[in-house]
């Protein structure tokens, strides 16, 4: 899209801005209405405001809402793979298997730390948080929810760990697109957050232990722990071969292999394993693919999990995504949030507030634009001479981008992130939020250490970050 002929006022775009922001949080919370619907308003909105600043026909309003969505190709394609992956891992008994042995092994009292942990070395090995809540935290959601630890805590726990791990893998595409559009160094960029998401997750790790200790006293009673991995077992041949699927997977992506051939190639290995290991029809297991499995172990908890998957399943979640997209590709591209950002940007002199307006900024742009990506690359645009003048290090704003757009665009209901670990985990993100500790406690830290100078680095020319 060509830019538009002028940017909007101050006042156009925060009356844009307000409009939406009221439309979605009172349709939200207090009609309940569908997330769709209220989109599809706020599209309506953007579009009037937009077509009132060019009045040059739809055209150049399309184009925008073409663009927003065209950046997130790579986001929509990874939809549709986790899809057919989650409904072949448990065609392939890997999810059960899984289960049955996390519930022989993990006791209740260290469930949640251990759950964190695993997702965090699962996310920084494979570099998506995405895949990892479609493998892992479908796992985790079975076994939590057999040891009838409450499910948003649950989900807390694994979108903290899989966000950790997504934030400071060198081989996450957010990780590296943040110090790309800083202009810093990658390895100085993750030095430089392990200052403040370091610390956070040693918080967040202690206050999940504590959490589960108070399951410690109410361990799974042994007729329940017979029930279920029965049930399993009955249903699936579960051995260590069904965890096959996990292997592949992992080394590919260890491998630097793109998500998207590593998740297909998981699958594959799944698909066959369903037909030769598990005896299933070749013909249901493709129809699995796209409808998703229906669980048969007789036990309604097991059965619940074990109907999900498909690439039908990921239909609610991407039609939102793609509105989103288009909302934020026309506020992005009439120019809205960047008036906003830019008015306020120029009445910041601290650096506390630098970095504070920095994370706030990423937190507006992920909520009109609907993905960290453009945030990002946004915020890298309009920032970096902020930083400079103040004699910052630019990777205190990759930093500060990270935590503000990478963080928490799970955050928020309508986001591709938000809407994505929502559906995959089956627990919606008003209930989960406060329990994703790491997301909202990081950029609260943040700031915390800006404002008395804590791991605030100064630009030394020649010179590396320590």
């Amino acid at each position: 899209m060509t830019e538009p002929n002028k940017l909007p006022g101050f006042l156009h775009a925060l009356v844009t801005f307000g409009a939406i922001v009221v439309v979605i949080g009172y349709g939200l919370f207090v009609l309940e209405a569908s997330l769709h619907s209220l989109m599809l308003i706020c599209l309506l909105i953007a579009g009037i405001s937009a077509w009132m600043l060019e009045r040059g026909g739809f055209e150049p309003i399309r184009d925008a809402m073409n663009a927003g969505i065209s950046r997130a190709f790579g986001a929509i394609y990874i939809f549709i793979l986790i899809g057919v992956l989650i409904a072949a891992l448990i065609q392939a008994g890997s999810v059960s298997a899984l289960i049955s042995y996390g519930l022989q092994v993990i006791s209740p009292a260290v469930f949640l730390p251990a759950g964190l942990i695993l997702c965090s070395v699962m996310s920084i090995a494979t570099g998506t948080s995405w895949g990892t809540v479609g493998t892992a935290g479908v796992v985790l959601i079975g076994i939590g929810g057999a040891m009838e630890i409450p499910l948003p805590l649950v989900a807390g726990m694994i979108v903290s760990g899989a966000c950790f791990g997504d934030k400071m893998s060198p081989v996450s595409d957010t990780t590296n697109l943040a110090a790309m559009s800083s202009g810093t160094n990658l390895y100085a960029h993750i030095r430089s957050m392990t200052y403040t998401t370091g610390p956070t997750y040693l918080i967040v790790l202690a206050i999940f232990t504590v959490l589960g200790q108070g399951y410690a006293a109410n361990p799974m009673p042994a007729e329940r722990l017979l029930e279920l991995t029965t049930a399993l077992n009955d249903a699936y041949v579960i051995n260590l071969l069904c965890l096959l699927p996990f292997v592949v997977m992992i080394g590919l992506s260890l491998a630097r292999v793109a998500a998207e051939p590593a998740m297909m190639a998981a699958a594959l290995v799944a698909v066959v394993l369903a037909v030769l290991m598990q005896g299933a029809d070749f013909t249901a297991v493709l129809n699995a693919l796209y409808g998703g499995g229906k669980g048969a172990t007789g036990v309604e908890a097991l059965d619940s999990l074990l109907s999900r998957g498909g690439i039908a399943s990921m239909m609610w979640t991407l039609s939102l995504a793609l509105m989103a997209l288009a909302l934020g590709g026309i506020l992005h591209g009439f120019g809205f949030l960047r008036v906003l950002i830019t008015t306020v940007l120029r009445r910041v002199r601290s650096t506390v507030g630098l970095v504070a307006t920095t994370i706030v900024s990423c937190l507006v742009g992920n909520m009109t634009m609907g993905e960290a990506y453009m945030t990002i690359i946004l915020g890298g645009q309009l920032f970096g001479d902020a930083y400079d003048a103040q004699d910052i290090d630019r990777t205190v704003l990759s930093r500060s981008l990270e935590e503000g757009a990478t963080l928490t665009t799970t955050l928020i209901p309508w986001t591709t992130g938000g809407a994505f670990f929502a559906s995959t985990l089956g627990v919606s993100v008003i209930d989960y939020a406060p329990w994703a500790l790491l997301n909202w406690m990081n950029p609260l830290l943040s700031i915390l250490f800006a404002a008395f100078g804590i791991a605030i680095f100064r630009r030394k020319p020649g010179a590396a970050l320590a």
